[in-house]
């Protein structure tokens, strides 16, 4: 098998954190490139280069994609509240993922795997709901050889900033039975969980995606990726 490059985006929030985690586990991964405006910290343990790239200037053709990368991960997203406005929660979660979708297709890169949410849904009339269908629907537009969508239910981990609604996310997915009632598909998922299944992916992908294949589009539920990410 052929031992993959990366390049992950959002590498500083929950999930991308999670997967420069992993990503040491993993020795079928050769090299990761991380783009972050604010580059996280690596421990030089893992074959890690953190690049500190802004999407003004990926945008404006001053960075360019990098050569050799196998497999996009992207995990950027934030929230309305943080982003400030819907239009900048679009950007962020729209625009820089088709963006950075449409420079890897250019590039000849094979798969590309990206988090959404439950619910995601072009046609909905929840606004963070759309936007992420809208990028889903955008990207399976692009045609990657395979395009894998991660959708998870309420994430759990160690965020910096607290958020209330996930505080009882946790509660919640420790008392409820959600197997008993049908329901795993709900339960609040650990970004762990989420960072290990797009890794194990992206590798199991790696010996069945070529370059002018048939494109294969394949959507994670929460549920999935319950049972997908419980080991390394």
């Amino acid at each position: 098998m052929k031992k993959l490059n990366l390049l992950l985006l959002g590498g500083t929030g929950l999930i991308g954190t999670e997967v420069l985690k992993s990503i040491l586990f993993y020795p079928e991964i050769q090299k990761t490139i991380v783009w972050a405006r604010n580059a996280p910290s690596s421990d030089n343990k893992a074959p890690i280069e953190i690049q500190s790239v802004t999407w003004e200037s990926f945008s404006r053709g001053e960075v360019k994609f990098p050569k050799g990368i196998d497999a996009v991960i992207c995990c950027l997203g934030t929230t309305i509240k943080k982003a400030g406005s819907q239009e900048k929660f679009r950007e962020v979660d729209y625009d820089y993922p088709l963006l950075a979708g449409k420079k890897a297709k250019e590039a000849g890169v094979k798969s590309f795997l990206i988090v959404t949410a439950m619910g995601a849904d072009a046609n909905s009339m929840i606004f963070y709901n759309r936007v992420k269908g809208e990028i889903e629907r955008e990207l399976t537009a692009i045609g990657f050889p395979y395009l894998g969508i991660f959708r998870p239910s309420l994430l759990l981990g160690d965020r910096k900033e607290v958020r209330m609604g996930e505080k009882v996310g946790e509660v919640l997915g420790a008392l409820l039975p959600f197997s008993l009632f049908g329901l795993k598909k709900y339960k609040p998922i650990y970004a762990d969980f989420v960072a290990r299944s797009m890794i194990k992916t992206a590798i199991a992908k790696s010996d069945t995606t070529t370059i002018g294949s048939s494109a294969i589009v394949e959507i994670l539920e929460n549920d999935q990726m319950l049972d997908f990410g419980k080991n390394i």
